[in-house]
């Protein structure tokens, strides 16, 4: 499995961004996919997740709100899925490297360690 991360770039406070993360090379029925972000200086934080089989998402306290994460249904059955992050309302405290992670069992654990498939960051930037 390949993860693939885009749509960074530099925002203004209260505007919005979309990210995506494109993962190929394997079916995704059982697979749970998520967000994680690392601002300068800081450890990576949880951001968001999405079970890719039913659609469930979690959601870090910070970005309740404001974040949602989706799946690309129009490609479900493709060779590569996708899956959104829309972000909205943007803070300066957002700011950060936005990674895009997998894992092939159930849950959706806060914890970076317990992902094992990264993608590249992409890095959100949001000024004041």
């Amino acid at each position: 499995v390949q993860l693939q991360a885009s749509g960074g770039g530099l925002v203004q406070a209260g505007g919005s961004l979309r990210l995506s993360c494109a993962a190929s090379g394997r079916t995704f029925g059982s697979y749970f996919m998520a967000w994680f972000r690392q601002a300068p200086g800081k450890e990576r934080e949880f951001v968001a997740a999405i079970r890719w089989n039913g659609g469930v998402t979690y959601y870090a306290d910070s970005v309740k709100g404001r974040f949602a994460v989706a799946r690309d249904s129009a490609r479900r059955n493709a060779v590569q899925n996708l899956v959104h992050l829309q972000m909205n309302s943007l803070k300066p405290e957002d700011t950060a490297v936005h990674y895009c992670a997998a894992r092939n069992v159930p849950g959706a654990p806060t914890s970076e360690a317990q992902w094992d498939i990264w993608g590249q960051g992409t890095l959100v930037t949001v000024s004041s």
